[in-house]
């Protein structure tokens, strides 16, 4: 087979997949053929809009620095606890699922649930807060780990030219929301880059803006996020002592399960059951009532009893102090004493016109800091003399 030929058998195939999409996914589940771009590719390729997306995120450098990222617990001498880099993929198996059920785009949703989290900072929400308060000290909008999800892959990846991903994915990574409750979730269209980018920005002024998926897909994968998480850090907590088994409030062990596995299972099911993709105008994923409340009483649970539990805060002094010096550090370098960076910083140093333009020393500050691992982060804090927390 010559090589025009084993090509023309590639488009071939790939014309086939689409047609499957159609013949077997529900009406409302959103078509490969409708992946949108910002840019035109500059190769025509066979592979399918979505599942090219989930390939550039796991191959982009973002990626690689899930391995060293808190999930909620930093600092712990086991290697039983979860990182970030296994909760994206939870989240990834758990979304899946329910879309191969619900007969979704099982691309889009796994591209999604790969990129959702690459914006978050070193040692999870509490560094997010830390960054928040940084930036709107220096006078920039408030940092949000979900803008930032989408500012590495869109602006920062590829020396400052991103990885061009399709509308629909970018814009699941935008809407997350993992920690908000909702019991149902209706799709919220956009039409295109300009809607997206307005949406972007409003919730760049406004972090308390509700905003939400324009796919089913993309509704799927924000409440994945939640399943993902509620038992798993159970689990997590139980290894490290925080709380016992029957400490989990009874009405939510008789319903939902005492045991990570048993949690999934019993939301996944119930979230199933309860969704709804018969007409374009009634489209909603989401739990029945009864459960809905049951998770909420769950995530209560594991904020008094594991989140803002001393144990899991007791190094947070010492971290936020680090934020601070850094930050300071960094700008300092840009401004004053540029050959005292860390070499090879390519955030601050090593880009394309296209990023160090129109980006101010802050900025910059905020995107490598964003992006550090925590080993990374604790590493560079020792090597400007900050006091640095054990390992418990």
């Amino acid at each position: 087979m010559s090589a025009r030929e084993s090509k023309a058998t590639l488009f071939s195939i790939l014309k086939e997949l689409n047609s499957n999409e159609i013949n077997n996914l529900s009406p409302y589940a959103t078509r490969s053929i409708l992946g949108t771009r910002r840019y035109p590719e500059k190769r025509q390729g066979y592979r399918q809009q979505f599942a090219l997306d989930a390939d550039r995120i796991l191959h982009s450098r973002a990626y690689m620095r899930y391995i060293d990222k808190t999930q909620v617990f930093c600092l712990v001498d086991n290697d039983h606890i979860t990182h970030r880099v296994l909760h994206v993929q939870l989240v990834a198996r758990i979304a899946r699922t329910i879309g191969r059920f619900l007969r979704l785009n099982e691309d889009l949703i796994e591209a999604i649930s790969l990129g959702h989290d690459i914006g978050h900072p070193p040692f999870g929400h509490d560094g997010e807060s830390f960054l928040a308060e940084l930036s709107t000290d220096h006078g920039l909008p408030p940092f949000q780990h979900n803008l930032q999800s989408v500012r590495f892959l869109d602006k920062l990846e590829r020396k400052g030219t991103g990885w061009n991903l399709t509308l629909q994915v970018l814009d699941g990574i935008l809407c997350h929301d993992g920690e908000s409750h909702s019991r149902l979730l209706r799709p919220q269209p956009i039409n295109g880059f300009e809607d997206f980018d307005r949406r972007q920005k409003e919730k760049e002024q406004d972090p308390q803006l509700s905003i939400r998926p324009s796919t089913p897909e993309g509704c799927v994968v924000r409440l994945a996020d939640t399943i993902a998480y509620i038992g798993k850090d159970i689990e997590d907590a139980i290894i490290l002592g925080l709380i016992r088994r029957q400490d989990i409030p009874e009405n939510c062990q008789k319903m939902l399960g005492s045991t990570n596995g048993t949690i999934v299972f019993n939301l996944v099911t119930d979230l199933i059951e309860n969704s709804s993709l018969d007409n374009p105008d009634q489209i909603t994923i989401g739990f029945s009532e009864h459960v809905s409340t049951l998770l909420q009483d769950l995530k209560n649970f594991n904020y008094e009893k594991i989140y803002l539990a001393p144990a899991t805060k007791r190094n947070i002094p010492l971290i936020r102090d680090c934020y601070h010096q850094l930050f300071a550090f960094y700008l300092n370098c840009l401004t004053e004493r540029p050959e005292l960076l860390p070499e090879g910083v390519d955030l601050m140093s090593d880009m394309e016109h296209i990023y160090c333009g129109p980006h101010s020393n802050e900025e910059k500050v905020v995107d490598f800091i964003a992006g550090m691992t925590d080993d990374y982060f604790l590493n560079q804090a020792r090597d400007i003399d900050c006091k640095v927390p054990e390992i418990w």
